[in-house]
């Protein structure tokens, strides 16, 4: 069975740190991505990364302050948010199973994860 389990949410004030992982079981992983839902919006990419780690990709309001990482030998994704502010509030969601178009669009993933809330206060 295909699942995409992620940890590490939760809350934390502004100037924050959170570390989210990401599991996978039976799903492709060249290609992971992280993704938000903040209420009332849609999907946003926030970060991929492509098999070996060597190539990130991340959405402008995030670059310099979240890092995308992996291990393969684990089968694991992280996502290191620093400098958090209260608009990084939202379900994050991981993804894999990439199909086509941008590695930044929540559907051109074929597996998802249920997502991990994450909440910073001001």
């Amino acid at each position: 069975q295909a699942q995409l389990v992620e940890s590490g949410g939760g809350s934390v004030p502004t100037g924050g740190s959170l570390t989210l992982s990401c599991t996978a079981s039976n799903t492709p992983t060249f290609y992971m991505g992280w993704f938000r839902q903040a209420a009332g919006s849609e999907h946003e990419g926030v970060a991929a990364i492509d098999h070996d780690g060597k190539n990130a990709y991340y959405t402008d309001s995030v670059r310099g302050r979240f890092t995308i990482s992996r291990d393969n030998s684990r089968k694991t994704v992280y996502l290191q948010m620093n400098a958090l502010k209260p608009e990084d509030t939202a379900m994050y969601f991981c993804a894999a199973g990439f199909t086509q178009g941008s590695l930044l669009n929540f559907a051109s993933y074929m597996y998802r994860g249920q997502g991990i809330q994450v909440t910073v206060s001001s």
